[in-house]
């Protein structure tokens, strides 16, 4: 608490030191308390620095501004909130280092295009200095984790609300397939002679038979496409069925990628139209590692040095016959998987740490890793095959799960931010 109410004075003297010594009496009322929230205190700088914050933001976007009495009113329990979103994060251990913070806001940056230098000019135009920006960003991140950890376990999705949304239309759009498709346009007026239809036919006919033969479907587009993505190689982007042109949607559903639809005629001409790319719950082949490996971690009675050394060991021992099963299940630090001979079955790249994945992934069947080092400690491990498996089933379920939880991630926010609220202690001065 000491620590807070000395960083909070060093905001006000920040904040005060800029103006001028005919305002002392303003001075004097900034730094005065106006909220006691368990161990933190709420100032009438903070109340109103965001006020005027708020405030302009919502003159510059044309918002009709709500009356002072009832700005500062919601302001301050803004306030209060997060700082007993705060103080949970300080009772964690929750930190974010500078490089973090630094990396987050540089992202804001680029997204709204530009560099960190002209970022900067951007607040300062708005009147907001730059430490104060940094230190609300890093605020507001460690609130995200907070109500992250703390709202996503209040989430429960049963089997049979999941079923009941898979078989909901909302959920069905959920989980469509997306197709990313190509389209040239041999534009042909609705009204044209029949001498000029049958030449722009037998030119989309001529396009087609080229594609088929193994032209270049960019190249194509640029030569001979009068549609309004020609620039973009005929590229639509990726579009639900729902949202692909009636005219071809239900046969672009039909396509294998890379194959093209004969000419099709409408009002405006020909149409060629190639399935480049598809992805979704239909198409989620994913490659899986049978994979088996040897833990040696760290402990109170062994040191970096000692898990290498015993590592390294265990590896010559392979190599010279020693059979891996009887390694693992006697040296593995690994609890689940060491009475399983260090068997972690079936599983994919994304399921492991980095390093584990790099290793696994650079491995062939049959061979083993040398030693490497992850979080967890010193590993050895072996591949002992690989497949391609068909997880469209699973990917649409978690795409379905996902899309439940985010539906009600907004309602348990709200129910535990009024939690926490009632459980702290707060006194208004």
């Amino acid at each position: 608490m000491a620590y807070e109410l000395v960083r909070r004075g060093l905001m006000v003297l920040v904040l005060i030191l800029p103006v001028s010594l005919n305002h002392a009496a303003a001075y004097r009322e900034l730094d005065r308390i106006v909220a006691v929230v368990d161990e933190d205190v709420v100032l009438w700088s903070e109340v109103r620095l965001r006020v005027s914050l708020i405030r302009d933001q919502m003159r510059a976007n044309g918002m009709r501004v709500p009356s002072d009495d009832v700005m500062t009113s919601q302001v301050l329990e803004r306030l209060i909130l997060e700082s007993i979103q705060l103080q949970m994060a300080e009772r964690g251990g929750m930190r974010i280092s500078d490089q973090e913070l630094t990396d987050s806001i540089d992202a804001i940056a680029g997204r709204n295009g530009l560099s960190m230098d002209q970022f900067r000019e951007a607040l300062a135009v708005d009147g907001v200095l730059y430490p104060q920006f940094r230190e609300q960003v890093r605020r507001d991140i460690i609130m995200n984790q907070v109500q992250r950890n703390q709202v996503e376990r209040r989430i429960y999705i049963s089997e049979q609300e999941l079923e009941n949304y898979l078989a909901s239309p909302v959920g069905q759009l959920a989980t469509q397939d997306e197709y990313g498709v190509g389209h040239i346009l041999l534009a042909v007026e609705d009204r044209a002679d029949a001498t000029v239809s049958a030449r722009a036919e037998a030119a989309a006919s001529s396009i087609y038979q080229e594609l088929l033969d193994g032209a270049d479907f960019c190249q194509m587009v640029l030569q001979h496409s009068a549609g309004q993505h020609a620039l973009e190689c005929g590229d639509l982007g990726w579009r639900r069925p729902s949202e692909l042109p009636s005219l071809f949607a239900d046969r672009v559903m039909q396509l294998e990628v890379g194959e093209t639809l004969p000419p099709i005629r409408s009002a405006a001409g020909f149409h060629i139209v190639q399935l480049r790319e598809k992805r979704g719950a239909g198409t989620e082949i994913r490659m899986q590692t049978h994979v088996r490996h040897i833990l040696v971690k760290p402990s109170e009675i062994r040191s970096e040095e000692e898990c290498e050394d015993l590592i390294r060991d265990l590896a010559a021992r392979l190599d010279e016959g020693a059979s891996f099963e009887a390694l693992a299940q006697r040296y593995s630090d690994d609890p689940g998987s060491a009475l399983a001979a260090g068997d972690l079955g079936w599983s994919m790249s994304e399921s492991f740490v980095p390093e584990f994945a790099e290793a696994m992934d650079a491995t062939e069947v049959g061979a083993r890793s040398a030693p490497f080092q992850s979080d967890y400690g010193w590993q050895i491990l072996e591949v002992l095959d690989r497949r391609d498996q068909d997880m469209s089933d699973e990917f649409r379920r978690g795409v379905a799960t996902q899309s439940l939880r985010n539906r009600r991630y907004d309602e348990e926010l709200e129910a535990w931010l009024r939690m926490i609220r009632d459980e702290a202690f707060v006194e208004i001065k």
